[in-house]
């Protein structure tokens, strides 16, 4: 998985994000600027996920996203 796509274009990308995890609030997305672990730790603390779900659920909907 190359994830750099997704830093590179985050301003772009993290619109999609924000329809996927709505509890994630504009400043969540601008502290996570692009970094997975950042988003991992984030999406655990908004949805009460443990490590491997939010890691799964990146995952899955990365695999989804066209820009890759």
């Amino acid at each position: 998985m190359d994830w750099n796509r997704v830093e590179g274009n985050w301003k772009q990308i993290k619109g999609k994000v924000k329809e996927q995890w709505g509890k994630l609030t504009d400043d969540d997305l601008d502290q996570i600027n692009g970094k997975r672990e950042q988003l991992e730790g984030k999406i655990q603390e908004r949805y009460g996920y443990a490590k491997d779900q939010a890691r799964k659920d990146i995952d899955d909907w990365y695999s989804n996203q066209r820009f890759h």
